[in-house]
């Protein structure tokens, strides 16, 4: 199993978001590099196939995707399905679609601030049929701007829902006392993120 990890943020954010995760992963023993990319301007259109690209020369590698960072990870993998990724993780990504992008691109004025990563986010995928393992990390602490702008019948962690988050097909799904932007800064997110590249598989909670 390769220690070279690749992390993708989230929608909004830039590369410097990832450091406190890639710097808990480097103690892990992994070596970490970021993929940035415009998720408003430029969204999955331009992002997937720049992934795509870095992905073909880079050699054998796992991914962390956070929120839409996980949707343009499995997008890429599902669009080009030889690449030498063994093992995805995704934190608090909303795979089968986000009722929290759904309302803001239905309100003319919130609809903007989605880009042209909306389409994405609001669909999501049926189910993971791809080679790589893909494992989720869910929070479950409703902390976040998402809780102003839809309704979650069950637990979220404030931005999506840990529903949206459980897509057929996922090699192992855990939910951790973590809002949606804490995934990142999590300490108990980063060990289940860390046993999952190397087992395939969560461990127990502590």
């Amino acid at each position: 199993m390769t220690d070279r990890v690749l992390l993708i943020h989230g929608i909004w954010n830039a590369k410097a978001w990832l450091s406190p995760l890639a710097s808990r992963l480097r103690g892990a023993g992994f070596t970490p590099d970021v993929f940035g990319y415009s998720s408003v301007l430029g969204g999955p259109d331009v992002a997937v196939p720049q992934l795509i690209e870095r992905l073909r020369n880079s050699g054998p590698v796992t991914l962390v995707g956070h929120s839409l960072g996980g949707l343009i990870a499995l997008e890429a993998l599902r669009q080009a399905p030889d690449l030498p990724v063994s093992r995805v993780v995704c934190l608090g990504s909303p795979l089968r679609g986000s009722g929290a992008a759904r309302s803001l691109a239905g309100r003319t004025w919130t609809a903007p601030v989605l880009g042209r990563s909306s389409h994405l986010l609001q669909r999501g995928f049926e189910r993971w049929e791809g080679n790589p393992a893909v494992g989720m990390v869910a929070g479950n602490v409703p902390q976040g701007l998402g809780r102003y702008f839809a309704r979650f019948d069950g637990g979220s962690d404030g931005t999506v829902a840990i529903a949206e988050t459980e897509l057929p097909g996922l090699a192992d799904h855990c939910v951790v006392a973590s809002s949606h932007s804490g995934l990142v800064f999590s300490p108990e997110a980063t060990r289940q993120a860390v046993n999952f590249l190397r087992e395939g598989r969560f461990s127990t909670p502590r």
